[in-house]
């Protein structure tokens, strides 16, 4: 018997599970209208062959901005469609395309990509390396130039391009306008950091965000009214007990109103009763689905830390190992300093330990808190709320970590200092 054959005969509870998927766009976007319609009246001038003004959008993870930028991109070009007029509209994701050479060129090859391109017209590939950026710009200009219409360009979680390079990329893009004499560009950035303008340069900042929009959390009774619309989609019927939508929707409006989150609950909690031919999901497959997400995504968050944070992790583990259950600044940067020595790093001040430990508590691997010390002053405390057999497993597996080095420290010393 072949190892598939069983799950070929076998019953789903799901009709279609993609529908719970991030990428799985909808035709309606449940409580987002009145941004959409703000986003639609910016970017009307494109219908008349005019310039949009440029988009800055705010808010956190699963809150509908991407979504709603792609229906309002995608209505605008069957507009411009029925009008005769040319618009393209180029989504880029800058956590994966974060350097200036790579956003133009992924521009100049998604417009040759796009249906809107003639087909009558060459392609003409940018290599993703290898030309100097300037014949990169350059050729963008003369290929938006050649096109015509308007090309609105959505640079989304645009702040971590700014992270990476800086804002030249955005500098060049939100004058791209003053290169060009047959076609117009605007742009929209979106992103759930709204400290990034920071980073950037007065003058781009006030080019780019000539609008700015914010896209509230859903609350509770919002996400049941998306999960629901999902729902109807993605199970056969009288699949969910009563309380797994209420429940998945209150757990995610916890998590700051996001929609992404209770997707996932949701479509986690069927596939764990679907994998035990269970007929019904209930609130037990919900509870288990948290757990399992938890779990998940935080050693994912772990794996992709710099070196610098996963060296100052391992001195908290190493300390966690070593039975002390609770530690303070101090105590982590001197374990710190000996990890830092046996990887090879440079070893950073105490100040940017502290602000590494910092980051490491809002991204909850850790739990903190700050103590008296009487006249000895505040401190900070912190330690694992979870095991940390799996996140010294996801550390163990970055090349510069060795397992053999770091049961050499020896602890017995630590504990001597400490006490």
């Amino acid at each position: 018997m072949g190892l598939f054959e069983k799950y070929l005969t076998s019953e789903s509870i799901f009709v279609n599970r993609e529908v719970l998927r991030h990428s799985y766009r909808p035709v309606d976007l449940p409580h987002r209208q009145p941004q959409i319609d703000q986003v639609a009246s910016i970017l009307a001038p494109a219908i008349r062959d005019e310039t949009p003004s440029n988009i800055l959008i705010y808010g956190k993870t699963g809150t509908g901005k991407t979504a709603s930028v792609r229906y309002v991109g995608g209505e605008l070009i069957d507009t411009c469609t029925q009008v005769g007029l040319a618009c393209f509209v180029i989504h880029l994701n800058c956590e994966v395309i974060d350097t200036q050479y790579r956003v133009l060129a992924q521009i100049a090859n998604s417009l040759e990509d796009s249906d809107s391109y003639p087909s009558d017209r060459p392609r003409n590939i940018i290599p993703m390396t290898g030309w100097p950026t300037d014949q990169v710009y350059m050729e963008l200009v003369n290929l938006i130039d050649s096109l015509g219409g308007v090309h609105v360009i959505v640079l989304d979680e645009i702040d971590k391009l700014v992270k990476k390079s800086g804002d030249e990329t955005l500098y060049n893009l939100t004058r791209i306008n003053s290169d060009l004499k047959n076609a117009k560009v605007s742009m929209i950035g979106i992103s759930n950091d709204l400290r990034f303008t920071h980073y950037l340069d007065p003058r781009v900042l006030s080019s780019l965000s000539e609008e700015e929009l914010v896209f509230p959390p859903y609350d509770a009774p919002q996400l049941c009214d998306i999960l629901k619309q999902r729902a109807d989609i993605a199970f056969d019927t009288d699949v969910l007990d009563e309380p797994v939508i209420p429940l998945c929707a209150a757990l995610a409006a916890q998590e700051h109103g996001d929609a992404r989150r209770a997707l996932d609950l949701l479509r986690v909690s069927g596939e764990l009763a679907d994998r035990k031919g269970e007929k019904k999901v209930g609130e037990e497959h919900v509870r288990k689905a948290q757990q399992k997400i938890e779990t998940d995504s935080l050693i994912e968050c772990i794996s992709t830390l710099p070196t610098q944070s996963k060296a100052v992790l391992c001195a908290m583990v190493t300390l966690s190992e070593s039975s002390k259950q609770v530690f303070t600044t101090g105590e982590v940067a001197q374990v710190y300093r000996e990890v830092a020595k046996l990887m090879d790093l440079d070893v950073l001040t105490h100040r940017r330990i502290t602000d590494l430990i910092s980051e490491l508590s809002m991204l909850g691997i850790i739990s903190t808190r700050i103590v008296s010390r009487g006249r000895y002053g505040r401190t900070k405390e912190m330690w694992f709320a979870t095991s940390t057999k799996r996140i010294q497993g996801t550390l163990l597996k970055d090349s510069r970590i060795d397992e053999e080095k770091l049961n050499s420290i020896n602890m017995e010393r630590y504990r001597t200092l400490f006490h």
